[in-house]
């Protein structure tokens, strides 16, 4: 099987601390992790806008925090936060081009720290088996 665990921590009241733990399959990633938005906090749109960032990101697309709450309206998940992050996760690990199965766990992690990994792992075939 392939399973995540992934947890968050932020200082922010709208999202603090989430942790989830899903076993996937085509089903419940439609059902629980694909809807799941990306998001962000409107103080910082304007710098990522600067870098060509963000081109496409709006208050329907994207839950947008200021510095108490959502307001780009009701999250789809009461944890939709971490829950994105696990789509990040999942397709940051599709990159490494084949099918896999084990359980990932991330701590306050992020796309960056994916790559780490991905890297390790195909640097280290000792630690894992092609099926």
């Amino acid at each position: 099987g392939f399973k995540i665990t992934y947890s968050i921590e932020y200082d922010h009241p709208a999202i603090q601390r989430q942790e989830l733990s899903l076993s996937l399959n085509l089903e419940n990633f439609i059902k629980e992790v694909a809807p799941a938005r990306t998001f962000g906090f409107l103080k910082d749109v304007p710098a990522l806008r600067a870098q060509g960032l963000a081109a496409g990101g709006s208050l329907e697309n994207a839950v947008v925090l200021d510095e108490k709450s959502v307001i780009s309206g009701p999250l789809r998940y009461p944890d939709e936060f971490v829950r994105h992050k696990i789509l990040d996760l999942i397709g940051d690990l599709s990159l490494m081009g084949f099918p896999l199965t084990g359980h990932f766990k991330a701590h306050k992690a992020g796309h960056s720290l994916h790559l780490k990994a991905i890297h390790f792992l195909l640097d280290n075939p000792e630690f894992w088996t092609y099926i």
